[in-house]
């Protein structure tokens, strides 16, 4: 087969810039693509907070035409760490010597649409500048929905004219919306301005130009390619990615093998595999220990990980985990995020003592014990688009309980209880009472159907969760791509 010259796009790389799983997919996914023997190159924001002040610097500046003037950029260079994948990041420090990738805590940046016009224009200008032209161009979200159109007008008859365009949704609810004046700002001819291109009810929406544009459009699930194309979960777009319907694709994104694996994670002081689950066992009990749990091997650690964020269905927690702690659990909660959240699971480890433990904060070590010493981790999202923290559970044994939505639903098998097959726990209803019965179901299988509940982890334990499948996946989407575009 043929290599593939593909120019990767995004507004996060990992490990540069991260603010969710896009910086994740972006970090990662283009590495297995150099794997699979392809050219990869990657172009992202020179953010000052990346160091992107100490990376190699190109021999001239790069000249950005947009629709308010000429801006004028330097160009970075450096890789994605573990691999040859050149990463280019484009410099301006008026943009991007910040804080906060899209804004602060005063709210959105109010220049957003021009820092990300200047990403995707700049990104086009480079591949002048190099004398490299892509078969495709992989946009990210909202931030690069602009190629694609880019590549309609303004570049149709050169030669990035005849480069496909694929446009990945990583989050619908995120849609780069602006007010119709800010139009000119983005280079576009002013034809495009329609409601057939990025024009939304009398304003301006760049992530759903870039869905009518692109030669293929996927988002990071299957499960999600077919709920963002109804009124439930379309975020107003509905009608345009049923639109696009037959070139809608879901991928589902993997998860970094070599980081999350429970036999070599450096953050774990008791390795293991599902050969030997004692380790585990022992992991549980360091987790306890560093957070003041009661040391019960017998009692069930549930756990999550998680933005405490209405998305989340943290909402719903706060309002069963007082009936969830009737049972014999134990409960551990890692994140931050809405004020109220913090406030009322933290006061939770006073009314719990030795039983919950809240801890509000990011923090990468515990997030990996907590994956290893938990035996339940709880994901009941509203919706989820892929998932990650299911897979890293998955991986290592440690059994979730999802609703059954968007990637949660893709990629946790349901238990049977006549059979014992299945990999966790899904429920459908997002209330408090069917969060307190699908947990109390998962308990009462940890506590009186032990031998399902084992051949259940080591099942989990024994799936493929890395990025080999999903990038064959996207080079298949690719060439399709390249494809139609011809």
């Amino acid at each position: 087969m043929k290599q593939l010259k593909i120019l990767f796009v995004s507004s996060e790389v990992r490990p540069y810039a991260m603010s969710g799983g896009l910086g994740d997919v972006s970090g990662t996914l283009p590495r297995y693509l150099k794997k699979r023997g392809h050219d990869v190159r990657v172009v992202m924001p020179g953010y000052s907070s990346a160091g992107v002040h100490s990376f190699r610097q190109t021999s001239s500046p790069l000249g950005v035409n947009l629709g308010n003037g000429v801006k004028w950029c330097g160009i970075r260079l450096n890789k994605i760490p573990g691999s040859d994948v050149p990463v280019f990041f484009i410099e301006h420090d008026n943009f991007f010597s910040r804080d906060g990738l899209y804004g602060d805590p005063n709210g959105e940046f109010g220049d957003n649409l021009e820092r990300f016009a200047l990403l995707s224009k700049g990104s086009l200008e480079l591949c002048h500048y190099l004398g490299w032209y892509p078969d495709v161009i992989h946009a990210n979200d909202w931030q690069t929905a602009l190629i694609p159109g880019y590549l309609n007008s303004t570049e149709r008859s050169n030669q990035l004219g005849s480069a496909a365009s694929v446009l990945t949704i990583h989050n619908l609810g995120y849609q780069g919306r602006f007010s119709a004046d800010e139009f000119g700002k983005t280079g576009l001819p002013w034809e495009l301005y329609t409601h057939m291109s990025y024009e939304f009810h009398g304003g301006l929406n760049l992530l759903k130009g870039g869905i009518y544009h692109s030669t293929m459009v996927n988002t990071v699930s299957s499960m999600y390619a077919h709920e963002i194309q109804t009124p439930e979960m379309g975020e107003g777009l509905d009608g345009v990615l049923r639109e696009r319907g037959a070139q809608l694709y879901g991928i589902l994104n993997g998860i970094d093998t070599s980081e999350w694996n429970p036999e070599t994670d450096r953050y774990l002081e008791h390795n293991y595999n599902k050969e030997t689950l004692s380790s585990k066992a022992s992991a549980k009990r360091s987790l306890q220990m560093e957070l003041g749990l009661e040391l019960r091997d017998e009692t069930p650690v549930i756990a999550m990980v998680t933005r405490l964020a209405w998305q989340k269905g943290i909402d719903v927690v706060a309002g069963a985990i007082r009936r969830i702690m009737e049972m014999d659990v134990q409960f551990v909660l890692v994140g931050t995020g809405e004020k109220w959240a913090e406030d009322f699971f933290g006061q939770l480890n006073h009314d719990f003592p030795g039983r919950f433990r809240a801890v509000i904060d990011f923090n990468t070590g515990l997030s990996h014990r907590v994956e290893a010493g938990a035996d339940l981790f709880l994901m009941p999202s509203r919706y989820e688009p892929c998932g990650l923290n299911q897979m890293y559970s998955l991986r290592y044994g440690t059994l979730p309980i999802v609703r059954a939505t968007g990637g949660l639903a893709d990629t946790v098998r349901n238990y049977d209880q006549q059979s014992g097959n299945g990999t966790g726990f899904k429920f459908y209803d997002l209330n408090e009472g069917s969060l307190f019965d699908v947990v109390g179901w998962a308990v009462d299988t940890y506590f009186n159907r032990q031998e399902h509940f084992k051949n259940m982890v080591i099942r989990a334990m024994s799936g493929d969760y890395g990025w080999e499948n999903s990038a064959a996946q996207y080079e298949e989407l690719y060439r399709r791509a390249i494809m139609a575009r011809r």
